[in-house]
């Protein structure tokens, strides 16, 4: 903005004038000042000094009256103490009386100047008088009288008249009783004399309301009514009272000093009041007059001194103002005129303006015209850093804002425990969900010890730095959390314990499943003996020390019918019932464990055949008085056992089982007797036969297509609705009917061909779900695990889906929890891989091994279905609810979805529903059927 310019023409003041004019009215001003400060300040140290001086004279007279009264007084107490005193006057003995005390009047009167002594009796009757009274028929002395012999404590007081008096009465006792009183009366002709020594003014006694004193005229004070009974230096002093009296009044004169001129000389006249008693017509006053001449002389001599020297000064001082200011306010002004340009931007201009200094000696306006170079160039960098600067403020205020806004957001949402502590360990915040869940207010918990409110469960030193770690937690209503903490530490100033902020996650039902899955890792659920993984592992331990041993295959005979006939729940309890009498007669023995289904082994460590026949005798028995009753029929528990030595039978687990499941059917198709020991030779030339027919089987269905897929509906349960069917495989037999997977699939496995197979399921299925994915149909195939070890899966799988232009999200792909642990790693990164085909992956089978809940959530699959045995005992194990909604409640937590395996009875629905499980398969929802008698 330019500001508008004054004419040319227009007349100007150079600064330097105005400088000039400035200072010398600057300067004369501050010479009146200092002069008229010294004179004020001189005259008011002057009148200072004056006041405390009339202070202190005021002072002295009282004191002098005080000590002139207090002498008055213990020479009245003398004089009652004389011994002949009180008896006289205890006897009325007149004459007595006047001797008792006329030796000391003398004494009294001269050194003292005492002027009176009377005495009176109890009754105020004056009995004796010395001296000569004072002219003032208005003394009350029977009021003190009166006074004294009632209080007993001495009187004083001041009466003036044609003179001032001081009083002192004192009571006379006589064995502790008052018998009359003494009085003393003394002038003040001392108290003049002193106060003129101390003081060094003149004095003089003033009594004012006096009538009929006798005095010389000149004396008299008409104005002031006042008599002058005693003054100093009359010659000098009584004519300045006179012209005092006409000048101010007296009143006036005791408020405040009075000075006034005199015979060319300047004085100070002030009064001082006698306090005299209540009674008094008369006043009595002290006037006091001093010769200030000098000292005001001298005030005015030094005020004069002051004025001169400032007025030289002055002068002094513009005549070198001006010498100094001429050129330099030249150079001023040019800096004037181009600093507006800078102000407004204009840098450039500033520049031509102003020479660059080039002398060597440089003064303060050179270094002016630098700066303002400098200035120039700084200002111009600076704008244009400040338009950058503004604009990265702003957008990072924008990013401050959002980041405050989340951070307070995720405190007030997340539900964890946010709390943070200092260096002590103290806490000092905490987010309302941990607020919540211990049920306290935060006040109660900020400014306490993190270890205190969770405690530590490690042995570990709780105060120890752990980035995490789990403790405990004990609300107010008595329950124990278990809280997962992970640490890290805040921005800290140096400290030597940073403080830290903790995050915590109430893991405790996680850790109560837990606790009763990792019991269960090694049990069936249903009948509570071991379970095939840890038979397995307790087999592998006792060969791989080289013992020696048996191992009992029990497999029930007719068990479908049981559950055909009555029932799934009915052939749990029979289950139940076997696994009972097994572990009752022969838990001491050995390791029992349910394989599966209606399989049961015995482990006996150091048998020889003998002892396991003998076993396997009992076991028959003891099995056919096992039995119970059910809708009319009645179901016995007969099997069929079958006895594998080892390491005889097989030098590993795998292959002594398969020993052992091969004396088992051995004894099924013995008509003799219901329990098989496989011998040595019979084994190896059975297995033998038994693997080359299976082998060819395999191979010719491969290369006939000799084999049936089927498909099981699996069933959304929130509406009944399904889009979704498992593949099951089954092999033509040569009469037409379909052989089941039990009898192939293990020789396949031990054979090598499961990998052709599962190609051969993946090929056909892929066909068939391209004729039925626009209908919203997915195809569920399962995969084994040697095939999660087939390096080609993954182009084999992308050449036939673009083969069979089957859509790969429509393909869902299991594989057993066994296998997905047993290779995490590989079965990790194959599932990974499927997933990028766009294929989606289900866990199989699972909760049999538990182990897989620490891997779960880092397995890429998208459904896992949980293994039958859970639940088609969960209308009636409490233990089967607590794995199954477990397991969905993990699964849940990790975004993936269960499908429930075996649903056969109506019963299990709503409780699948209540767990939140999505889908379900099982005999109840849909039975097992040909692909082609399906779509």
């Amino acid at each position: 903005m330019n500001a508008s310019r004054l004419p040319d023409n227009r007349q100007r003041l150079s600064l330097t004038w105005r400088v000039l004019a400035l200072s010398s009215l600057l300067l004369l001003a501050l010479v009146v000042l200092f002069t008229w400060l010294g004179h004020a300040n001189l005259s008011r140290q002057f009148e200072e000094s004056r006041r405390e001086h009339h202070e202190r004279e005021a002072r002295e007279l009282r004191l002098a009256l005080q000590r002139s009264e207090a002498s008055l007084q213990q020479l009245a107490a003398l004089a009652a103490a004389s011994p002949d005193l009180g008896p006289a006057l205890a006897t009325g003995d007149e004459v007595e009386l006047v001797e008792s005390l006329s030796p000391q009047w003398p004494t009294l009167q001269l050194e003292a100047g005492v002027d009176e002594i009377l005495v009176f009796d109890a009754e105020g009757r004056q009995l004796a008088e010395w001296g000569e009274p004072q002219a003032d028929r208005e003394r009350p002395l029977q009021v003190w009288v009166q006074q004294v012999m009632e209080t007993e404590f001495p009187l004083s007081a001041l009466r003036c008249a044609d003179d001032c008096r001081q009083y002192a009465a004192v009571p006379i006792l006589v064995a502790g009783e008052s018998v009359g009183m003494v009085i003393l009366s003394r002038s003040l002709a001392d108290v003049t004399r002193q106060a003129h020594q101390v003081s060094g003014s003149d004095v003089a006694l003033l009594i004012t309301g006096a009538n009929g004193v006798e005095t010389a005229p000149e004396r008299y004070l008409e104005n002031w009514n006042g008599h002058l009974i005693a003054m100093t230096r009359q010659d000098a002093y009584l004519s300045l009272l006179h012209e005092a009296e006409r000048t101010t009044s007296l009143e006036e004169l005791l408020a405040s000093p009075l000075q006034l001129r005199h015979d060319n000389r300047d004085y100070e006249l002030s009064a001082v009041r006698m306090e005299t008693d209540q009674s008094r017509r008369r006043t009595g006053y002290f006037l006091l007059a001093a010769d200030l001449t000098a000292q005001i002389r001298a005030i005015k001599q030094d005020t004069r001194t002051l004025m001169l020297v400032g007025i030289g000064g002055w002068l002094a001082a513009e005549l070198l103002l001006l010498v100094i200011l001429l050129r330099p306010m030249a150079r001023l002004r040019r800096l004037a005129e181009v600093l507006p340009a800078l102000a407004r931007g204009g840098f450039a201009e500033t520049r031509r303006a102003i020479p660059v200094p080039q002398r060597r000696l440089l003064d303060e306006i050179d270094v002016l015209e630098g700066t303002t170079l400098a200035l120039s160039d700084q200002l111009e960098t600076l704008e244009r850093e400040v338009s950058a600067r503004g604009a990265q403020l702003a957008e990072r205020v924008d990013e401050l804002a959002h980041e405050r806004d989340f951070v307070g957001s995720l405190l007030d949402t997340a539900r964890v425990f946010i709390v943070t502590q200092d260096a002590q360990g103290r806490i000092t915040l905490v987010n309302a969900y941990a607020l919540a869940v211990m049920a306290t207010q935060k006040e109660r918990l900020l400014g306490r010890m993190f270890d205190d409110v969770f405690v530590s469960r490690s042995g570990s030193d709780p105060s120890g730095e752990v980035a995490m770690e789990e403790r405990s937690l004990i609300t107010a209503d008595g329950r124990q959390h278990t809280i997962a903490w992970y640490h890290a530490p805040l921005p800290s100033r140096g400290d030597e314990r940073a403080a830290r902020i903790s995050v915590g996650l109430d893991i405790t039902e996680r850790k109560l499943a837990e606790a009763r899955l990792t019991w269960l890792a090694e049990r069936d659920p249903l009948t509570e003996l071991y379970n095939r993984r840890h038979f397995q592992e307790a087999l592998g331990n006792v060969m791989q020390r080289g013992r020696s041993g048996a191992v009992l295959l029990l497999d029930l005979d007719r068990f479908k019918d049981v559950n055909e006939l009555s029932g799934h729940h009915t052939g749990d309890r029979l289950l139940r019932m076997v696994g009972d009498t097994l572990f009752q007669e022969f838990g001491h023995r050995g390791v029992i464990a349910r394989l599966g289904g209606d399989e049961f082994a015995l482990l006996l460590e150091g048998a020889d055949a003998r002892q396991a026949i003998c076993i396997a005798k009992q076991i028959t028995p003891l099995l056919d008085s096992t039995g119970l009753d059910a809708g009319g029929q009645r179901h016995r528990a007969t099997a069929s056992l079958g006895i594998a030595l080892f390491p005889v039978h097989g030098d590993n687990p795998a292959d002594l089982m398969a020993s052992a499941d091969l004396a088992m059917y051995k004894a099924k198709e013995s008509s003799s007797q219901r329990w098989h020991l496989l011998s040595t030779l019979e084994r190896a030339k059975d297995e033998l036969q038994e693997r080359v027919y299976w082998v060819e089987r395999i191979r010719q269905a491969i290369e006939e297509d000799g084999f049936e897929l089927l498909a099981q509906p699996i069933m959304r349960l929130s509406d009944g609705d399904v889009r979704h069917y498992e593949v099951l495989l089954r092999m033509r037999g040569p009469k037409g009917d379909l052989i089941s997977p039990v009898h192939f699939i293990p020789v396949a496995e031990r054979s090598g061909q499961i990998v052709q197979l599962d190609r051969w399921v993946l090929r056909h299925s892929l066909k068939a779900l391209s004729q039925v994915q626009e209908q919203g149909v997915s195809l569920s195939v399962n995969l084994s695990g040697q095939t999660l070890h087939d390096a080609g899966l993954k182009q084999f799988l992308m050449d036939e889906l673009t083969a069979s232009g089957a859509d790969p999200n429509h393909l869902i792909l299991e594989i057993t929890e066994t296998a997905a642990v047993t290779d995490f790693s590989s079965a990790r990164g194959v599932l990974q891989a499927l997933r990028d085909l766009g294929c989606r992956t289900a866990l199989d089978d699972f909760g049999v091994g538990f182990s897989s809940f620490h891997y779960l959530g880092e397995l890429p699959v998208d459904f896992i279905k949980i293994d039958g045995a859970f639940i088609r005992t969960l209308v009636t194990n409490p233990e089967s609810q607590v794995i199954v909604k477990a397991i969905t409640d993990i699964a849940s937590g990790f975004g993936k979805q269960t499908i429930a395996e075996f649903v056969d009875q109506p019963a299990l629905v709503p409780i699948l529903q209540s767990y939140g499980i999505a889908y379900g398969q099982g005999y109840h929802l849909g039975k097992p059927a040909p692909l082609r008698d399906i779509f």
